[in-house]
């Protein structure tokens, strides 16, 4: 008999930790895609952002064709469709190509002291900012999801119910990380 109520508590204790972990699994998915919500509304803004500021350097900057038709090539595809793995990859490759651009653009200086482009400039930094504090927090929601799927016990959990590591939002590439020069 004792034995028997030793196997129901162990039971007992087996079935609370698998509720309580799937449960903390499903915050923190849900805390992830509340963070890259977040972080969409302003990779959106900054997608919107790119026509105006591609048509004003491009009224400047007219010879600089290869630039501007690769970011405007970037921004044709439909966001709303994409997924959220294909949104941030999409998003590296026209911050890739937004510091191309605002490289063509300090070639002018007549542009630079546009008022429409010092405007979007100043907005297209706002929104970047916005990005990286953002991006900083998504990340640190996956960091915490991916430690809890690869920790033991609670790795069980995740591979019962299928929860599988998050990708980081990570800047890969190499311009992106380099100092930018500026000249005067």
């Amino acid at each position: 008999m004792k034995v028997l109520i030793v196997f129901i508590i162990i039971g007992i204790i087996v079935v609370l930790y698998g509720v309580t972990g799937y449960n903390g699994f499903m915050k923190m998915r849900n805390k992830i895609d509340e963070a890259f919500a977040t972080m969409d509304v302003y990779l959106k803004k900054r997608w919107d952002l790119i026509p105006n500021l591609v048509n004003t350097v491009k009224g400047y900057a007219e010879h600089e064709k290869s630039t501007l038709e690769s970011v405007t090539a970037m921004r044709k595809q439909s966001y709303d469709s994409m997924s959220q793995e294909e949104k941030i990859a999409a998003n590296k490759e026209l911050g890739a190509g937004l510091g191309r651009l605002l490289a063509t653009a300090e070639a002018y200086p007549d542009l630079k002291a546009n008022d429409q482009f010092l405007q979007l400039s100043k907005q297209l930094n706002e929104i970047e900012t916005d990005i990286a504090q953002s991006r900083k927090y998504f990340n640190a929601c996956v960091r915490e999801m991916n430690t809890k799927v690869d920790t033991f016990p609670s790795n069980i959990i995740a591979s019962l119910f299928h929860f599988k590591k998050r990708g980081m939002f990570e800047v890969d590439d190499t311009a992106e990380r380099e100092n930018v020069k500026v000249e005067f």
